[in-house]
């Protein structure tokens, strides 16, 4: 039983952020260097990517392999939705769409796997890419736009006496897009891992007792089965509507309405 009170944590505890190695080295007056959780499995899906492209490379062989038939989908699909967002024209937006969807997806599935760490869970990560692809998209809408990008707050067709009203609106919606990108992606995910993390809880109590209780357990097991399935998805998803809303903004941003 002490063993099992370790093993039993608060399900918020997962997504702390921990220092797993530390250097002090005698520059500038002892500079600290810090090894945490989500600099190791930012480079863990780092090296994940590559090596997948990597191992997915034919070469010179004719016969494409069923991990290079795979990625080529994933391309092809994420080409497609570059093109039905921003338009063939735009296709310079792509690598960055591409690499974008392949770190979020790796991010949330790692952290599927019990006892890791899911990167996507740190509002640090999440929140930065959201206010870093705001901060972008709003200096490219008026690098391209100029002055017209801010009529783009004032509705067309807007009587003169709403204008400031309406326009006060709109910035704020427009605005909004600065956190809720990464704030729906945090929050799908704390939820699913902290009730999953809740679940496993309680079914590792109920295993642990009589054989009776174990029994009974495994209904809820199977419904813990079936929410793990749906987590893995749901890992898919977030990243394919991260990519979708990206291309949107970048849409708002270079087409003039």
């Amino acid at each position: 039983m002490k063993n099992f009170s370790l093993i039993i944590n608060s399900p918020l505890e997962q997504f702390e952020i921990t220092s797993l190695l530390s250097i002090q080295l005698p520059i500038l007056g002892y500079v600290t260097l810090t090894l945490t959780n989500l600099a190791l499995y930012s480079m863990l899906v780092l090296g994940l990517t590559l090596s997948l492209h990597l191992h997915s490379n034919n070469g010179n062989s004719l016969v494409p392999s069923k991990w290079s038939i795979a990625l080529e989908s994933i391309f092809t699909t994420i080409t497609s939705i570059v093109r039905d967002q921003i338009g063939i024209a735009n296709e310079r937006f792509l690598p960055f769409i591409y690499s974008l969807f392949f770190f979020v997806v790796f991010a949330n599935l790692i952290g599927n796997i019990p006892y890791n760490y899911t990167v996507t869970t740190s509002l640090i990560v999440s929140i930065g890419l959201s206010f870093t692809i705001f901060i972008g998209v709003t200096i490219m809408g008026m690098v391209v736009k100029k002055i017209a990008f801010f009529g783009t707050f004032v509705p067309q067709g807007t009587p003169l006496a709403l204008v400031s009203l309406l326009a006060s609106i709109e910035l704020v919606s427009y605005c909004a897009r600065a956190g809720s990108l990464g704030i729906r992606l945090f929050a799908n995910l704390v939820a699913g891992h902290a009730l999953l993390k809740i679940l496993s809880t309680f079914l590792l109590k109920f295993f642990s007792s009589d054989m009776f209780i174990a029994i009974i357990a495994l209904v809820p097991f199977s419904i813990f089965v079936a929410l793990s399935v749906l987590e893995l998805s749901v890992s898919v998803i977030q990243a394919y509507v991260f990519i979708v809303l990206t291309c949107s903004y970048i849409k708002d941003a270079l087409i003039m309405h």
